[in-house]
């Protein structure tokens, strides 16, 4: 092949890549129109190939903070952390951790009934969509309201990058929120990556890493960087009987045999190998329902 065809070819490819990265790099488009429909306290960011777009939750869950028992302390200090963030006062960005179906993701749902006349609203973003932040940042800034930014079971796997996106926006970076947006997340793991035995070993230089220790701080960072923790535990077994009661008189049934009900409770819990807050709810459906 002549060398002015070899050339030719060569370009042509180029191109053809350089399109296929422009393609793949291209910024995101936003859709901010459902957010002036009235009445709308939620939304949920949807990413469909490289469009992104807020979409209106219209049917919101009825859960009452008064529905959520055997948590008071870790309610007070979201509660009233969130009174001061729609109050225009300073306020932190908030991690719930702890163990399952403690009631994490239900309090911050339950903020919107609470506080949702006087502007709160919520937007709910999956963990793999935090690459989207600075846009999603962008599209609120002109709009009214103070913004919770809801991520859920949060965790991030050894070697994975998306968690380095949320650490700049929480704290250091020129993206962070503004003062009508903050971050609510919850998760089972505290400090949201996973921690090995290998990184006591301070001594050892894994994989060609010569400050070992710095490499640690950089993955446990990003759980400092939220300003308020909040701790859940698992309950014990008479707080679980009397969740279980709360959502049976709240789901409009009765409780005429108390031994009876205290039985068959523990042994649903059995079956389910934990007590929660969850658990009791779900027993609670299957009696009224029966």
């Amino acid at each position: 092949m002549p060398h002015d065809d070899r050339w030719n070819l060569l370009l042509t490819r180029l191109e053809a890549v350089m399109g296929r990265l422009e393609a793949l790099f291209s910024p995101v488009e936003v859709s901010v129109e459902t957010t002036e429909e009235p009445g709308v306290l939620a939304w949920r960011w949807n990413r469909q190939a490289s469009r992104g777009q807020l979409q209106p939750i219209h049917l919101l869950p009825t859960l009452q903070l008064e529905d959520l028992l055997g948590i008071d302390e870790q309610k007070h200090a979201l509660v009233e952390n969130t009174r001061r963030f729609v109050a225009g006062l300073p306020a932190n960005n908030v991690l719930l951790t702890g163990a399952r179906g403690t009631g994490k993701s239900s309090l911050i749902k339950a903020l919107l009934p609470r506080f949702g006349a006087q502007g709160l609203r919520l937007v709910e973003v999956d963990r793999d969509a935090l690459a989207d932040l600075p846009e999603i940042l962008e599209s609120l800034t002109s709009l009214s309201g103070s913004f919770i930014i809801f991520c859920d079971d949060l965790s991030f796997e050894a070697g994975e990058a998306h968690y380095r996106m949320l650490k700049s926006v929480l704290d250091g970076s020129m993206l962070s929120p503004t003062g009508h947006v903050l971050i609510y997340a919850t998760s089972n793991r505290r400090h949201l990556v996973p921690e090995m035995m290998a990184d006591n070993q301070g001594t050892r230089h894994e994989a060609g890493e010569v400050h070992p220790a710095d490499a640690v701080e950089e993955t446990l960072a990003l759980s400092d960087r939220f300003g308020l923790w909040l701790s859940f535990y698992t309950i014990d077994q008479d707080q679980y009987l009397q969740m279980a009661r709360h959502w049976v008189e709240a789901l409009g049934g009765a409780v005429a045999d108390e031994s009876a009900f205290h039985q068959e409770a523990i042994r649903w819990a059995l079956r389910r190998g934990a007590r929660s807050g969850r658990i009791a709810l779900h027993f609670a459906r299957d009696w009224v329902g029966r």
